[in-house]
């Protein structure tokens, strides 16, 4: 993909009939601007940790189960020996069932990130959209994406102070 983009660049800029303006703006530095940014990743943050401890506690609870058996096992019966094991295999399921109920491609840390953070992603690229025909822009590249790669970028083509000001903030004032 960034090959393409490369060579529809050079393409582009190499006819002086096909003059474009280009522009970037680096999304991370806006973002940080943003307090519903702010507070969406703070929400995540709480409900991660909250559910890593009920993983953890879940492990932690095989654990001990498993280093019970473990004494326990020169006294039990054959019959006893395979209903514990097998309580222990089947916590250890739900354990992981739990783990990927919450943290997995589809979890629910997925589904809160994509409901807390796409509507902010949307407000950003509206602005980005207006100051783009606003200022007859073609082109803006997003300078902290890894997709698309930038060599060099003059600094007098960043907007990302535009966006931020577009989206009602004042920029500079980042509080970590």
């Amino acid at each position: 993909m960034k090959k393409y983009l490369f060579i529809a660049f050079l393409l582009c800029t190499s006819f002086g009939a096909f003059a474009q303006k280009f522009a970037y703006v680096d999304t991370e530095y806006i973002l940080k601007h943003l307090p519903e940014y702010k507070s969406a990743l703070s929400q995540l943050d709480v409900a991660s940790k909250q559910w890593q401890q009920q993983v953890d506690q879940n492990f932690s609870e095989i654990d001990r189960m498993y280093k019970a058996y473990q004494a326990d096992q020169v006294l039990l019966t054959d019959d006893m020996r395979k209903r514990r094991e097998n309580e222990i295999i089947e916590k250890e399921k739900q354990a992981k069932e739990f783990q990927r109920s919450k943290f997995g491609p589809d979890g629910d840390l997925f589904q809160s990130r994509v409901k807390l953070i796409k509507p902010i992603q949307y407000k950003v690229a509206e602005a980005i959209k207006q100051i783009a025909k606003s200022k007859y822009l073609d082109f803006i590249f997003d300078k902290s994406s890894e997709a698309t790669m930038m060599i060099y970028a003059s600094s007098s083509y960043d907007v990302s102070n535009d966006v931020i000001v577009k989206l009602g903030y004042k920029p500079g004032t980042v509080n970590n």
